[in-house]
């Protein structure tokens, strides 16, 4: 009997100690499990926020215009940016709710012309255990280039570009480039004006009857070996990429600046480093000097200011509203906000087309400023232009040039150093420097650096055109 006894006492002292282990096994299994399921709801909930953003996209793709999930604009949630709280449910392929996302959704304005999507997702398991994605959404702006043009364009071998570059004609490549060059063009015909004649028509080139027949990119710059050279590429429609001048007046008038003919010789504004702009009336120009175009017309002519009245000051208009003035226009300084300024002459007629005059130095005063300038006909660099000039803007020539007219005599006619930063569009012939048939700089700037800006892909001057598919860019988790 005490052998049964301890026997027994034996099997219930081990039976205790196993029901205490299983049950700390049970316990662990249980534990891990949780934990497992945890981390799966965690992992999920990127992939349902993620299907937030996808949501979304879809629907901006289908209703561009519809920044509050179907609701009408008077609803609750749609009146204080960002837009929303808006929950849907998140399904699997047999219909279950597994999960929600909620979004946020800063819509496009006139100063930043891109979507802001932010989506929140959870498992509805663990719906204490959110992710939170955001991404910007919009439509690359042509900005996007260095240099852009719908004519044919030669860089000279003391020129670089900063950025991607392209032409609907043929590009003579000489200079220093980091970035893609691209033509509309598999062979164009390369004339006088790029230094091209039947003496001077050699490999990769060719005489033919129509003139000098070259690649539609070439040179003795280094691109090709890099790879940065393609042609042909689609051609860019600047139907597209000219701005409805009619449409900036109409809106300047409503909600921007409008300033009317001056009834002299135009108006110069004058960005300054706290914000604004002073305005000033041109009465009087220096002596005319004579100089040539792109067309090679010689005329004696003055874009060179010698007097001018102080008309105020003005503060850039609120929500990046348009500044347009309706006759010639200089412009300088150094720029702290966002504006597009215009200047035309409506209706168009040819004859009376006006342009813009760098009148100096152009710089930005933080990250966040841009400046848009867009001309009617040209953008003109004048004759009496600093030796070093610096450009920061975004120059759009929409019926003429970005240039600065050939100077045959003067002590300015030859200038140092000229870097421009953002972008040139230039609807023809684009040339700051002009050389003699041996190459050598004759009239315009020795040294050209033209760079551009890559933050303007996506956030342009406002009311700047935009192309192309709508894209995602900037994804990051908060």
């Amino acid at each position: 009997m005490n052998k049964k006894g301890s026997i027994l006492t034996f099997v219930l002292v081990f039976g205790f100690v196993f029901l205490i282990l299983f049950g700390g096994l049970v316990s662990l299994i249980i534990g891990q499990h949780r934990i497992f399921q945890k981390k799966s709801a965690y992992d999920s909930a990127i992939h349902i926020a993620e299907a937030g953003l996808n949501y979304y996209r879809w629907h901006l793709a289908h209703s561009p215009k519809d920044f509050c999930d179907g609701l009408p604009v008077s609803d609750p949630k749609c009146q204080t940016v960002p837009y929303g709280p808006f929950e849907r449910d998140y399904k699997d392929p047999e219909g279950n709710i597994i999960g929600k996302f909620s979004l946020k959704i800063t819509p496009t304005t006139n100063c930043l012309p891109v979507t802001l999507i932010e989506s929140t997702g959870w498992d509805i398991k663990f719906p204490e255990l959110k992710r939170t994605v955001s991404v910007k959404w919009g439509k690359p702006s042509l900005t996007k280039y260095s240099f852009l043009t719908n004519n044919n364009a030669w860089f000279g071998e003391d020129e670089e570009l900063k950025g991607p570059f392209h032409s609907n004609g043929g590009i003579r490549m000489d200079g220093e480039q980091n970035s893609l060059a691209t033509s509309a063009r598999e062979k164009y015909i390369c004339g006088s004006e790029h230094g091209c004649s039947q003496s001077k028509c050699n490999s990769p080139c060719r005489w033919i009857a129509q003139g000098c027949e070259c690649p539609g990119i070439w040179g003795e710059g280094e691109g090709e070996e890099s790879g940065l050279w393609s042609f042909p590429v689609p051609l860019i429609d600047f139907a597209l990429i000219t701005r409805d001048l009619a449409a900036l007046k109409t809106e300047s008038q409503s909600s921007g600046l409008y300033f009317a003919p001056s009834g002299a010789h135009g108006y110069h504004i004058k960005f300054l480093s706290g914000g604004g702009f002073y305005l000033y009336k041109v009465t009087r120009l220096k002596s005319a000097v004579w100089g040539c175009n792109i067309d090679n017309q010689c005329f004696s002519e003055s874009n060179d200011i010698d007097r001018e009245t102080l008309l105020g000051f003005y503060n850039f208009p609120p929500q990046c509203a348009p500044i347009f003035v309706e006759d010639r226009l200089w412009v300088d300084g150094d720029i702290k906000g966002r504006a597009t300024i215009a200047a035309a002459k409506l209706p168009e007629i040819p004859t009376s087309m006006k342009k813009i005059i760098i009148n100096g130095n152009i710089n930005y005063m933080d990250a966040n400023s841009v400046l848009g300038l867009i001309s009617q006909s040209d953008i003109l660099v004048p004759y009496y232009s600093p030796n070093r000039l610096e450009i920061k803007a975004v120059l759009l020539a929409q019926k003429g040039s970005v240039y600065r007219y050939y100077y045959p005599q003067g002590s300015y006619a030859i200038r140092d150093y000229i870097e421009t930063y953002g972008s040139i569009i230039s609807n023809k012939i684009w040339t700051f420097t002009w050389v003699n048939s041996q190459g050598k700089v004759i009239s315009g700037y020795r040294e050209t650096e033209m760079s551009y800006n890559p933050d303007l892909t996506y956030s342009p001057p406002p009311y700047f055109p935009v192309s192309g598919d709508y894209e995602t860019f900037q994804w990051e988790e908060k």
